[in-house]
């Protein structure tokens, strides 16, 4: 499986040692871009900065190498961010993109899995993301009706049939509220992504105001809207 790591690069982003850990057990794009206003021609901007953003970008790369994984990655420039992690995403075949964030070593996920997210899915890259790791997993619903209870039910035996530790947990009210109080004692997030909704256009995407309330790095497992269409 592949991540996408998008990086802004040429402000000195950086990603930390416990997000590349973690990462150690996938193939990984690093996908450097420069965001630019709408009247500037990429061209200029490429002729500009190119061999600078290659360089640190090549350097990135080697540390994810280094943890296990293969690497390569790639560098845009453009006016939008969230486009072109989802066009680099579709050309690399990424399973999942990160959003960075501070971590150090990664003892605990908190998957989410409530709404209209893809839970088998979701679940395969996390099992593929531990491996044979000392890494535990705790699943999130909200709710308590007989459907979300066999989704957790579920969830948790497909996990545990892959040999990862899990345990369960049930939030009450909002869901978003709901992720933030479960994020303590939590290294990093793995959730699905979601449709998007007027929701996501008022506040913005919900990976993004994740990764802001919680700090750490959250992985989002991308939408196969094929899968999902058939």
């Amino acid at each position: 499986m592949r991540v996408l790591v998008p990086l802004a690069i040429l402000e000195g982003e950086s990603v930390s040692p416990g997000l590349i850990d973690l990462l150690g057990t996938m193939d990984v794009t690093v996908l450097g871009y420069q965001r630019l206003p709408e009247q500037t021609p990429p061209d200029q901007a490429r002729a500009q900065f190119e061999e600078r953003a290659t360089s640190a970008l090549e350097d990135v790369a080697e540390e994810f190498r280094a943890a296990g994984g293969a690497a390569d990655h790639r560098l845009v420039f453009t006016p939008d961010r969230r486009q072109s992690i989802e066009r680099v995403g579709a050309d690399v075949g990424a399973t999942a993109y990160a959003v960075n964030g501070a971590t150090g070593t990664v003892e605990r996920l908190l998957v989410p899995l409530s709404g209209d997210v893809a839970v088998d899915r979701i679940l395969e890259f996390v099992a593929a993301l531990v491996g044979d790791r000392d890494i535990g997993v705790t699943l999130l619903v909200v709710g308590d009706d007989t459907a979300t209870s066999e989704r957790l039910e579920d969830a948790a035996a497909q996990l545990e049939a892959a040999g990862v530790d899990v345990a369960t947990e049930r939030g009450t009210g909002n869901p978003f509220d709901a992720l933030v109080e479960s994020v303590p004692g939590h290294d990093a997030i793995v959730m699905g992504q979601r449709a998007p909704s007027l929701a996501s256009l008022v506040w913005g995407e919900e990976a993004d105001r994740v990764a802001a309330a919680s700090v750490g790095p959250v992985l989002v497992v991308r939408r196969d809207d094929e899968a999902d269409t058939g």
